[in-house]
């Protein structure tokens, strides 16, 4: 396909692909499979790839991320992003009511809108493209998070051109994190032994101020727009504008209504008091605008928030139970979280039984005594939490909650570091949950996946002493663990069950741990549990470092060139490759044979002999160190700047322009990583 062809086709597929990201993530109507969707995005990714200076920074390509933004810049709002007043009662529904009746009289309706817990944006676009995302700041300025917010699916990077879209325009919305990927992000916090997400508000916060877009990309961020804003909308009134925002692209929510009067706006706040537990992302309230432009500009605004808008909130639901007692969880890395142990009570449509208490401060700051009555509610109405303590209740003999001293499981005393909320357990070698933890996490299926291994047999192995660490795992004999058998209490459910080793059983385990050997190098360093090295980081790592020695004597410098590593997680390398008993746990690993190195072979020809290469730009799988290292190895030469006798420019994400310039001008070629590999495929 030539130049012509190509600059056509990806016109064509950045428009088809666009319809139907609308109809998927914004109508939720997808009109086609996800196979005959991936098959369009291929192609255009590979369009892209074949002519990079045809690459769109608006492209549907461009949804994962890949950006690094070091610093967010501060940019001030064109128009203020001022807060809402807010209201508890009807009583002051009424009062705003009387309010806004005396300056415009009678002759207006209101429009009901859900109050979305999540982060406030404004998306500006010139000539019906998103330049630039900024979050409310302090109403006046606010962060440019643009990188983060191009990779939310359903904020539309071109507008469907409808005829009255403006050359300029700001839409404001609502960023969020539906449930579904709250709680998915959480668990794998968890995994990986960090401390979870309090509530999808706060995840969506921390997303958006990600330095990495690919990462933001991972967390599944979705975004309602609740207001437009420009010079020539097609409309004077708010509801007219969000329809025909709907038409140019954005995601608004069906759930809007017009109200003509304060009775029918009663009754919508009602009914959604009662069903905000049947949405997936969370709600706090309902917002109430008057619906003409000219009756909103002659109410006018206070200092802070509009005189046409209120937001009547939610009263948040709790429970209240009695504190029973006070368990101590020990995670993989040692971390002791306190959990308290609620009589059972009803909140937000479940049960709830336990509820965090986070760290010790956290015991202090309540002033908990065994047998209090407590106040629960729901953190982002999903995780429970205490919240408050009826001291008039507490019993005269009351004892008050003071942070274990020792592991509820070993007896080890428990150390805090200086500078840390957390208490640890430093008996990692032989402490039951620490050593379970691990093992779990090692055998988990984005790790070594070893599926019949399951929690309650893994216990038992532990119990019987036959595994103290995961390299325990691959010494395992048919003859040892034929015929064991438990049965596992669950004490907080009733429940009980017996797990046994059978025939097949011990077959399946056996054979699982063999076929786990193929696992490859990405997985096997996740698998090994290193703190803060999740299963994305891992995969940052190893084309970095292409075996575990490498990464082993690397230098806190080194790690910190790879992307995505700050310097906790260097710092988190550099001290377990420090520690004796997990080189040797490596060593006895490698011995059976598991993948500690990737399957790239050092590379030394002549194929690129009088070749002149330039790299230019950020690239996913190498650092510039390492294809200058395979450029030069093939007999190559790595120069930086692109002259008349450059025979490729390498580029990657953020090249430099006026390199790209040079080398269209000098009709040098452009090619990217992959195409950099198929030229390393003719070795």
């Amino acid at each position: 396909m030539d130049f012509e062809r190509a600059q056509k086709r990806i016109r064509e597929l950045t428009g088809i692909i666009e319809k139907h990201n609308y109809n998927y993530y914004v109508l939720a109507k997808p009109v086609i499979s996800d196979y005959e969707y991936d098959m369009l995005m291929k192609e255009l990714i590979e369009l892209e790839e074949r002519y990079p200076e045809l690459a769109d920074i608006n492209s549907p390509t461009q949804r994962v991320g890949g950006q690094v933004t070091k610093d967010f810049p501060v940019v001030r709002h064109k128009y203020p992003m001022l807060s809402l007043g807010n209201t508890y009662s009807k009583k002051e529904l009424q009062d705003f009511d009387n309010r806004v009746r005396k300056v415009i009289g009678d002759g207006f309706e209101y429009v009901c809108e859900l109050k979305y817990d999540g982060v406030a944006i404004g998306l500006v676009y010139e000539n019906g493209q998103l330049v630039r995302a900024v979050t409310r700041g302090d109403g006046f300025r606010g962060d440019d998070v643009t990188n983060n917010v191009r990779t939310i699916k359903s904020v539309p990077l071109r507008l469907f051109d409808s005829g009255n879209v403006p050359d300029e325009l700001e839409a404001r919305g609502e960023i969020f994190m539906p449930h579904k990927s709250f709680l998915q992000l959480n668990e794998a916090k968890i995994s990986n032994n960090e401390p979870p997400f309090a509530n999808p508000r706060n995840a969506a916060a921390g997303s958006l101020k990600l330095q990495e877009s690919k990462i933001a990309a991972l967390r599944k961020l979705d975004c309602f727009i609740y207001k437009v804003l420009g010079e020539y909308l097609p409309a004077d009134n708010h509801y007219d504008n969000l329809q025909s925002a709907k038409k140019w692209g954005f995601k608004i929510s069906e759930f809007t209504e017009k109200c003509d009067n304060l009775d029918q706006v009663y009754k919508y706040i009602g009914y959604w008091e009662k069903e905000r537990k049947s949405l997936d992302f969370d709600i706090d309230g309902v917002v109430i605008k008057i619906n003409s432009d000219k009756q909103q500009e002659k109410l006018g605004y206070t200092a802070k928030s509009p005189r046409w808008a209120i937001a009547y909130k939610f009263p948040t639901q709790q429970a209240y139970t009695r504190l029973l007692d006070v368990k101590y969880q020990v995670g993989r890395t040692g971390v002791v979280t306190p959990v308290a142990v609620l009589q059972p009570v009803q909140l937000s449509g479940t049960t709830v039984k336990r509820a965090s208490l986070y760290n010790a401060d956290r015991i202090k700051q309540l002033q908990l005594h065994i047998n209090d009555m407590v106040v629960v509610e729901k953190g982002g109405e999903i995780i429970p939490k205490i919240v408050d303590v009826d001291i008039t209740e507490r019993d005269d003999d009351a004892q008050p909650v003071s942070f274990a001293t020792r592991c509820d499981e070993c007896n080890t005393p428990l150390v805090r570091k200086e500078g840390e909320a957390l208490h640890y357990c430093p008996n990692k070698k032989e402490c039951p949950p620490q050593i379970l933890a691990k093992i779990e996490h090692f055998i988990s299926r984005k790790a070594m996946n070893i599926e019949s291994l399951g929690q309650g047999r893994t216990e038992i192995l532990i119990k019987n002493g036959l595994v103290k660490n995961i390299a325990d795992l691959y010494d395992l004999k048919y003859e040892q663990i034929y015929g064991l058998e438990k049965s596992i209490v669950n004490e907080l459910e009733g429940t009980s069950k017996k797990i046994s080793f059978r025939k097949k059983t011990v077959e399946n385990i056996l054979n699982a741990l063999e076929k786990s050997k193929s696992v490859p190098f990405e997985r096997v360093l996740y698998a090994l549990g290193i703190r803060y090295v999740g299963e994305t980081v891992a995969k940052r790592i190893t084309p970095h470092f292409s075996s575990i020695d490498k990464l082993m004597n690397s230098s806190f410098e080194q790690l910190l060139e790879v992307p995505e590593i700050g310097e906790k997680i260097a710092k988190s390398i550099i001290l377990f490759f420090q520690d004796k008993d997990n080189i040797d746990i490596i060593n006895r690993l490698r011995n059976k044979g598991l993948q500690f190195e990737t399957g790239k072979k050092e590379i030394s020809t002549g194929l690129f002999e009088g070749k002149v290469f330039v790299i230019s730009g950020v690239f996913g799988k190498y650092s510039r160190q390492e294809l200058k290292t395979l450029i030069e190895n093939n007999g190559g030469k790595v120069t930086g700047s692109v002259s008349s006798n450059t025979d490729y420019l390498l580029a990657g994400d953020n090249m430099g322009p006026e390199k790209r310039r040079k080398a269209v001008e000098l009709d040098v070629r452009i090619i990217n990583e992959s195409e950099f590999e198929d030229l390393l495929k003719d070795i």
